[in-house]
């Protein structure tokens, strides 16, 4: 019944995803953002310990329930680590209510036709057991696009389904995120390209399966409304991506039927300086900004 309880959830869509995912190269500046500057740690060891206890701070936090927060999005570090005396994604689902997923890519390739592709993920299945075991619901992996390139794109959107058919062989829910940078001039092209390619493989889905999508915030509001209204797609989730979280929030109220899944701007004000009170106040209300902005629409 888990399964179908986190699915449910999911679905209805009143509250937003956290994304607690800083994998190795993004983690020194999410510190940094917390107050922790990187000569304050000296070896790689010492980042990932620092990072998992700002991820534990948060993840206990009361304000940080199932009430507003329907799921949590974490590194593999983090999924193999215990928070509050319990593995992760047990301590999320059992004593939060909060659904776990697990980002599974390991990084971009180059830079080629206008996109950066995921890199190569030979060890996926064997991750997708672990993570199974672990009691994780999804997946999530990252490409992303910076020019509107209808090769660039396709090739995008055609390899995150090809991995996304391996999550689902091993029934967990994959999030797919075709990332549109937000500064470049041709966004709004980059972003009618990659709506008819996600509809086109969405379309080439068995009736039985289902994804989610996580998607930068478009330039004309409700412009991926027929991603939401699709019925293979159990979620549409936005990420901040680089927006501060006014203008993110803003964005996001504009847009019927998407949720938040925001990674840096809801850590935005948190400090590993603040004392917990000031702590959890602060996150209590960037909670509440983001979750009223996931429902508004």
């Amino acid at each position: 019944m888990t399964k179908t309880s986190q699915t449910d959830k999911i679905r209805s869509g009143q509250g937003f995803i956290a994304a607690l995912d800083q994998s190795g190269g993004s983690t020194p500046k999410a510190l940094a953002l917390y107050g922790i500057e990187e000569s304050e740690y000296g070896s790689e060891a010492e980042m990932f310990d620092l990072v998992h206890a700002m991820r534990a701070r948060i993840a206990q936090a009361p304000a940080f329930n199932g009430d507003k927060v329907l799921g949590a999005i974490l590194f593999e570090m983090t999924m193999d680590r215990e928070i509050g005396g319990k593995p992760s994604a047990q301590f999320l689902w059992q004593e939060r209510g909060v659904v776990p997923f697990l980002k599974v890519d390991k990084g971009l390739a180059e830079a080629e036709d206008g996109v950066k592709l995921m890199k190569p993920m030979p060890e996926l299945d064997a991750l997708l057991i672990r993570a199974s075991t672990a009691g994780i619901f999804g997946t999530k992996m990252r490409s992303v696009i910076d020019a509107a390139s209808p090769s660039g794109i396709e090739a995008v959107v055609a390899q995150q389904f090809e991995v996304a058919k391996q999550i689902l062989g091993h029934g967990l829910m994959p999030i797919i995120e075709p990332e549109v940078t937000i500064s470049i001039k041709d966004k709004a092209e980059a972003e009618a390209l990659l709506l008819r390619a996600l509809l086109t493989h969405l379309d080439a889905l068995p009736d039985d399966q289902q994804v989610m999508l996580k998607l930068t915030l478009p330039e004309s509001a409700n412009f991926y409304a027929p991603l939401v209204k699709h019925p293979r797609v159990l979620s549409v989730v936005a990420l901040s991506g680089g927006y501060s979280r006014d203008e993110a929030n803003t964005r996001l109220a504009q847009n019927t039927g998407i949720i938040a899944s925001f990674s840096r701007a809801l850590t935005e004000g948190l400090s590993a300086k603040q004392s917990d009170a000031e702590f959890n106040a602060a996150l209590a209300a960037a909670i509440d900004d983001i979750h009223q902005a996931s429902i508004s629409g």
